[in-house]
């Protein structure tokens, strides 16, 4: 990420914006610190939502009359927002999924059944969330590969001589594929994905990227990164919940893929004993598309561009300092590294001899909100010797004052442990 200044956000206008932000939660107003899991909605997406289905509301590429004709417009309009917004030559590399989740089973299903054989070798890392694990262990069983894992140093970033070496290996026993998350989701490591992906490349070794807790915060260039597969969610970068991407890096891999789910949408001809597909990627889009959803995060899209990256990314790093420089004295493990810049947005923290669900029902009742538990990634919390964490992750909308308002109540939480 750049580090050249921007104008601070202006935080109040944005928060104007979020209607959510103005309710109270306990008697107290809210103070929303979970964002990793899901961000607030703008009015301008909400907007978008009752829009569609108040002027447009019909099956997309479906029929030919005027409300159908409108919904696949407003809807392939969406498709090549991503588009830009992602730094990709066509439209056609995106496929509508439901999240990052079904993105990267995508993935596993019509890439990897394939082009995998037993004994290959998929490398994934120790921080991934289970959505980037569970679809290659369930791979692992259906064509006997194998999986290896880049481990996480003590600091909370990947081992990346471990990584580079693995990249590098043209013995028999290297990796065909190589899936990794571009943030962790409970260290808020931010990793070298443009440089993983160059040494994948140079090794033959295709890369599926999870992005969903890096395009919540500006616009992420594909064509720079030279990643193969990206797979995000909407409802982390201000969108709605249940829609999502996977980008195709290359259109080339379109060649090397079979369909994954069969229907309605990703077919040319179908007869009583056999069927022709369509082309990439409805192909890959089976069933009726959440259409209302994916021209929302369309519009959150726009709001999210509207905004200046480093902006976003400097106002984050200002309140993750804040975070640690008001917690490392209370006695707590905080879990990564020590530079906020490295882990903008996101720290996970474990209260000594408090269970995290415990610290997360007290923070509640005054009002705030964090995450606790272990974050889908039940591997990072063995490689930390911790069952669960307490996590508070802070966005474009949070402020000093409800980083201050976190560190009173964790302080109150720990004197009533304490008593």
């Amino acid at each position: 990420m750049t580090t050249v200044s921007a104008r601070p956000l202006d935080v109040a206008a944005i928060r104007r914006d979020f209607p959510i932000l103005s309710t109270e939660v306990n008697g107290r107003p809210l103070v929303y610190l979970d964002s990793a899991a899901t961000s607030q909605k703008p009015r301008q997406v909400i907007d978008a939502l009752t829009d569609f289905y108040s002027t447009s509301c019909a099956n997309v590429h479906r029929s030919v009359h005027h409300l159908a004709e409108r919904a696949t417009n407003k809807f392939e309009g969406a498709r090549a927002r991503v588009a830009r917004f992602v730094n990709v030559a066509t439209p056609e590399q995106i496929i509508w999924t439901r999240g990052t989740t079904e993105s990267i089973n995508l993935v596993a299903n019509a890439w990897g059944d394939r082009n995998l054989a037993a004994g290959d070798v998929v490398l994934l890392t120790e921080m991934d969330h289970h959505a980037n694990l569970v679809p290659w262990h369930l791979l692992a069983k259906r064509r006997g590969v194998k999986l290896q894992f880049v481990p996480v140093l003590d600091d909370g970033k990947l081992d990346l001589e471990f990584a580079h070496a693995r990249l590098a290996d043209d013995g028999p026993d290297r990796p065909k594929l190589f899936a990794f998350t571009a943030k962790s989701n409970v260290l808020g490591t931010e990793n070298p994905v443009a440089d993983l992906c160059r040494r994948a490349h140079a090794a033959g070794i295709v890369t599926v990227v999870d992005g969903a807790q890096s395009l919540p915060h500006g616009p992420v260039d594909v064509a720079a990164l030279g990643c193969d597969f990206l797979a995000f969610s909407a409802h982390k970068a201000l969108g709605p919940m249940g829609v999502g991407c996977l980008v195709v890096g290359r259109p080339a891999l379109y060649e090397r893929m079979d369909p994954w789910q069969g229907g309605g949408e990703m077919i040319r001809r179908v007869r009583l004993e056999d069927s022709t597909y369509a082309d990439p990627p409805l192909r890959f889009e089976a069933g009726t598309p959440s259409a209302a959803d994916a021209i929302a995060f369309a519009a959150a899209l726009d709001y999210l561009e509207a905004l200046d990256p480093v902006a976003i990314h400097e106002h984050e790093v200002r309140l993750t300092a804040l975070a640690l420089d008001l917690l490392r004295p209370m006695g707590l493990r905080i879990l990564g590294t020590d530079d906020p810049a490295q882990r903008a947005g996101i720290v996970a923290f474990d209260v000594p001899d408090v269970h995290p669900h415990d610290v997360a029902t007290l923070l509640d009742g005054r009002g705030i909100a964090v995450r606790a538990g272990h974050h889908c990634a039940q591997p990072l919390m063995r490689r930390f010797g911790v069952q669960a964490t307490t996590r508070a992750s802070f966005y474009l909308y949070n402020t000093e004052d409800e980083v201050r308002a976190l560190a009173e109540g964790l302080a109150a939480a720990m004197e009533y442990f304490r008593r």
